[in-house]
């Protein structure tokens, strides 16, 4: 299905379902309401959810779905970086935080404190081991040979996908989430947290505002847009960084 067509000479928004997108979305859905109608009367510790909850998780699902299965998916990968930093800003700052709040504490407390699940859980979701993943993780996947490659094997784009919004529900979860024995920070050490975590993303920025192999995959046609590759480049260092200060003059 094609929204519009001929944008510049090219088909910008030529839009078809992906269907590992789909399977992705069915099975975070049919897992959620499985616990909620079949596992909550089987635990003795299970509260209410509440409706709020509910809303919290959908919407969490929905970002993921038009982060990867709408237009926004096939524009990153093959025309406009500037998006694809959109995409990961909304795999990993707005979708996890949602998951997280719409999982009610009694299923957190079966997945992850268990008598031999809590010690593990305790180290992995560390704030200082969560923020170094995350971290580690969004330098390694913006590495221009890394991005090559996943613009060029599906299956690896959809496995750094997967590992980025992974890596993102560990970042968050000191701060979203929390149960007995792995509790979240308080609110002072959550803002300084979260100060921290927008540091690196500055780095990231400007490296993606000088950096020229990656265009080989990202912008493939010159008539897809009008702009300059360094004007693509700081737009989506831009993105990266809501208020950095794009240069219209810079030429590379």
């Amino acid at each position: 299905m094609t929204l519009f067509d001929n944008i510049g000479g090219v088909e910008w928004l030529d839009w078809h379902l992906h269907p590992d997108v789909v399977l992705l979305c069915v099975t975070l859905l049919g897992a959620y309401f499985y616990a909620l109608n079949v596992l909550r009367p089987r635990l003795s510790d299970a509260g209410r959810v509440k409706h709020s909850q509910i809303v919290l998780y959908l919407c969490g699902v929905l970002v993921i779905f038009i982060a990867t299965g709408t237009p926004i998916h096939d524009l990153s990968e093959q025309y406009l970086l500037s998006v694809h930093m959109v995409q990961h800003l909304l795999l990993t700052l707005v979708a996890p935080p949602l998951l997280i709040a719409g999982v009610p504490s009694w299923l957190w407390r079966a997945m992850l404190g268990g008598r031999h699940v809590l010690p593990v859980t305790r180290v992995v979701l560390h704030p200082l081991v969560t923020f170094g993943v995350f971290n580690f993780l969004i330098v390694v996947t913006h590495l221009p040979l890394v991005v090559d490659y996943a613009l060029r094997e599906h299956w690896f784009h959809f496995f750094v996908h997967a590992a980025l919004v992974g890596a993102a529900l560990m970042m968050w979860w000191p701060v979203v989430g929390g149960i007995e024995g792995a509790p979240r920070l308080t609110y002072p050490y959550q803002m300084a947290y979260l100060f921290v975590q927008s540091l690196l993303p500055a780095v990231i920025a400007s490296f993606i505002r000088r950096m020229g192999s990656l265009l080989k995959s990202v912008v493939p046609s010159a008539g897809a847009s009008n702009s300059t590759p360094a004007a693509i480049r700081q737009a989506a260092g831009a993105v990266a960084t809501p208020g950095a200060k794009v240069c219209p003059g810079e030429t590379t």
